[in-house]
């Protein structure tokens, strides 16, 4: 390598370094609208086939539209916070007005529970710290709700500079990504499947679940069934142990104030009603709306809840799938196999032209 391309190369390299060192600055300082800027990218993936056919085809306004768009969104999301206000306020308020009788239901059902099977299920202390924590956990929530009103604000004005002007960023995206033009449709391709199935899956498949819940609920005669019901929905989003936060306690709840037949029922009718539906629809539907498999839903929703918070539902299938498809695309760019064909190609042209000669 002569003077001139060494003094190029590490020019490039010094650059990349400082790409690279400015972007960990600005994630780390942007730590917390991560969630924003990715529920963003998820709703202009799920919005953007249908607003360029109305601003192409039938000539709509971008600006109008993407606000109309952005109204919608808003609409949609806040049934969920209607209802949790709706349903959830009372029984917080409840909470925070009377620990000394949730204390001391506590305490009945634990000696009941004892008196009858011999297991200590809480020790008083134990009852005590847990008492404490839980209406110490109120006002954490309460707090967390600036971040997440920031974060909603985030998401909306990204999607709707995404929206007006989202194509020239596709463009410069391409632009910028070091693989071959197939390789750059398979991502793309990939990364719209995945946030399709995730961000229209998981949520048809809670709301599916919180009604069949609901519906055991009512049959068991458990008090407040609509806002349980509710809660054991919200609790789906968390693949297969997530319904069981809910229905294992008001099983144990029925069975110590004496219902021993309707506990029972409650816990057979949740284990192989709302469990199968939990397996059924999750692990068989995801896979239908996005040829997801169970185990990329599964891992991937752990590692994205750690990472992202609420999102990584949505991200962190997406994040385990394109490591599974970097590996793929590695192979394709740079394998052995693309490797062994350029050299096989190559012979072949050695001898065509000898041949010729």
């Amino acid at each position: 390598m002569n003077q001139p391309d060494f003094n190029y190369r590490l020019r490039q390299i010094l650059v990349l370094i400082f790409i690279i060192l400015m972007a960990v600055l600005l994630i780390n300082q942007l730590s917390v609208f991560i969630p924003g800027l990715l529920g963003g990218i998820t709703l202009y993936i799920l919005s953007r086939s249908l607003y360029l056919k109305l601003i192409y085809k039938y000539k709509w306004k971008k600006g109008l539209t993407a606000i109309a768009f952005i109204i919608i969104y808003i609409a949609i999301l806040a049934l969920p916070f209607y209802f949790s206000i709706t349903l959830i306020s009372p029984k917080i308020n409840e909470l925070l007005n009377n620990q000394d009788r949730i204390v001391k239901s506590l305490q009945e059902i634990s000696s009941v529970i004892q008196d009858k099977t011999g297991f200590t299920l809480l020790t008083s202390e134990n009852i005590k710290q847990l008492a404490s924590k839980g209406t110490a956990l109120v006002p954490k929530l309460l707090n967390s709700t600036a971040i997440v009103l920031a974060n909603m604000l985030m998401m909306f004005f990204l999607l709707y500079y995404l929206l007006v002007d989202g194509r020239t960023a596709e463009k410069n995206l391409q632009r910028i990504i070091p693989l071959a033009s197939h390789n750059i449709n398979e991502l793309s391709g990939e990364t719209k499947m995945m946030v399709k199935a995730n961000a229209l899956g998981i949520p048809i498949i809670s709301f599916i679940q919180g009604l069949v819940a609901a519906l055991g609920y009512f049959i068991f005669n458990v008090d407040d069934w609509g806002m349980w019901g509710f809660v054991t929905g919200v609790f789906a989003f968390f693949p297969l142990v997530g319904t069981m936060i809910v229905w294992v306690p008001l099983t144990i709840y029925l069975y110590a104030q004496g219902h021993v037949w309707p506990s029972v029922g409650l816990a057979i009718y949740s284990i192989i009603v709302t469990g199968n539906i939990d397996y059924v629809a999750r692990l068989n539907l995801m896979k239908k709306m996005g040829d997801v498999h169970p185990l990329i839903t599964v891992l991937g929703v752990i590692v994205g809840l750690k990472l992202f918070g609420f999102i990584g539902l949505v991200f962190g299938p997406l994040l385990i799938s394109y490591f599974i498809l970097m590996v793929k695309i590695y192979s394709n760019e740079f394998g052995g196999e693309k490797i062994n064909n350029e050299g096989l190609a190559a012979s072949k042209e050695i001898k065509s032209t000898t041949k010729e000669e």
